[in-house]
């Protein structure tokens, strides 16, 4: 019998990010000199890999332009967290739920549009690395929603897709996790809306971590 993997994605399900992303993407269209799209466009592309979100965010413009706002994006970030403003505070209860789903002996793992560093780094601060088999981001995938970060956490935690639940906030996940054929949980708690999510394909949406738990167990039992 294949183990059940809780597969989560991190910024706007695990973590609030979206005041560091938005100041970063601020700071990345002010180097390239165009006019910076309001925050909720900013917010409704995280998730992406950094190369598809600036072509979401500038679709008329060349891939030149769109690796070079990519590249800004990571100085900004990386100057914002050397002068001490980024915050990636839990989602009251997340750690809490990550804890019981360990006790009752399931997989867990996240998929993410991070990279490895800022990943590391997050899961660090939070002291809740070691519950993870399975990390998984953009650095080494293709972006959301191709299936690819799910095979692989898959195979780290000795599931299939029939044991698999995909957890996250965005359209990108759940196409990701009905690419990959496993279940799909949208949180309420993100950067989209729950009709989004619906359309996109979520098999059910919680609006709490006691409803998301509740969801967790109704498919894998």
């Amino acid at each position: 019998m294949s183990n059940r993997l809780a597969l989560f994605d991190c910024d706007g399900t695990l973590i609030d990010s979206q005041a560091n992303i938005c100041m970063a993407m601020e700071q990345a269209f002010g180097k390239i000199n165009m006019p910076t799209p309001p925050r909720h466009e900013i917010r409704h592309i995280v998730g992406l890999s950094l190369f598809e979100a600036a072509a979401h965010l500038l679709p008329r413009e060349d891939e030149a332009l769109h690796q070079e706002l990519a590249e800004h994006y990571k100085q900004s970030f990386y100057d914002l967290r050397g002068q001490g403003l980024v915050h990636e505070p839990l989602y009251d209860g997340i750690k809490e739920l990550i804890s019981t789903l360990d006790d009752a002996g399931w997989m867990l793992g996240v998929a993410t549009g991070k990279s490895d560093r800022g990943l590391e780094r997050c899961l660090s601060e939070h002291e809740m690395k070691h519950y993870f088999v399975s990390l998984q981001t953009a650095d080494r995938h293709p972006s959301k929603p191709h299936p690819s970060m799910i095979h692989q956490a898959m195979a780290d935690a000795g599931s299939d897709a029939g044991s698999t639940v995909m957890i996250g906030d965005t359209s990108f996940d759940m196409e990701m996790g009905r690419a990959a054929g496993c279940k799909t949980i949208g949180v309420s708690w993100g950067y989209h809306s729950l009709a989004i999510l619906e359309s996109s394909g979520a098999d059910v949406c919680v609006r709490t971590m006691d409803e998301l738990r509740a969801a967790l167990e109704r498919f894998t039992t």
